[in-house]
């Protein structure tokens, strides 16, 4: 090889260290850039999260029963998603949706929301609209996203009978399906000023008969099967001890 050449080699050599230096500079600014970018988007999520949590805390000083009622559905709800549609687990504002489920119930008066017994159909009909006061109230928090659908429809019904807009069957959001039988269930099992509550044996029996009419039949067999599991077993760590 003539010297001509050696030196040709050479500078190539040193272009493509110089390229090789540059190139892990630009590599080292992106990770920077994007551990920056996760970093503020984890105290994003974290700064909506306490949002969030505020807020549901909010409801719950009104309503003494949703103390513990909304920790016990939120844990139901979220282990009946993940076993139906883990897709919907995934994303945050279905948990949001999950927590703020009755924020419409601020709302409603005192008088109707802590009555020491069974509503007048008066009553029920100022109750009735705690979903869409509950979607009012969040409207402007565009980060939600679909959690407006499970506060709107909570409370509808497999067979179109529910309210607030008698959706049936899977015109009715899924994640709206799942809460609704998480939140049910946990009324069956809690005492009530105007009742005690059941046994789980017996709501499940009563889930059971109201498939395909008050609940999604397949959220219905699902969640009794998880219950039934868990009453075998003491493995399904995502429900609460006392079930």
């Amino acid at each position: 090889m003539d010297a001509g050449s050696a030196d040709d080699l050479e500078g190539m050599r040193q272009q493509l260290l110089r390229f090789a230096d540059d190139l892990r500079i630009a590599v080292d600014a992106e990770r920077e850039q994007r551990e920056q970018a996760e970093a503020a988007l984890r105290e994003l999520s974290s700064a909506y999260t306490s949002m969030v949590r505020t807020l549901a805390e909010v409801c719950e000083a009104k309503d003494s029963y949703t103390r513990s009622h909304l920790d016990r559905t939120y844990q139901y709800a979220t282990l009946l998603t993940q076993r139906l549609a883990p897709e919907f687990s995934e994303r945050a504002e279905i948990g949001y949706g999950y927590l703020l489920h009755d924020i419409g119930k601020i709302g409603i008066p005192e008088a109707v929301l802590n009555k020491p017994g069974a509503l007048s159909e008066e009553e029920w009909a100022v109750m009735r609209t705690h979903p869409i006061l509950g979607v009012n109230l969040v409207k402007p928090l565009r980060f939600l996203g679909d959690a407006v659908g499970i506060i709107r429809s909570h409370h509808e019904r497999w067979d179109g009978r529910g309210y607030p807009e008698g959706l049936k069957g899977e015109d009715i959001f899924l994640p709206a399906r799942i809460f609704m039988m998480a939140d049910t269930f946990d009324a069956m099992t809690t005492d009530r000023p105007y009742r005690k509550a059941m046994s789980i044996d017996a709501a499940l029996e009563e889930i059971d008969a109201h498939a395909g009419t008050q609940f999604d039949p397949e959220v219905a067999r699902t969640w009794i099967e998880l219950v039934e599991a868990r009453e075998r077993s003491d493995s399904l760590l995502a429900l609460p001890a006392e079930l």
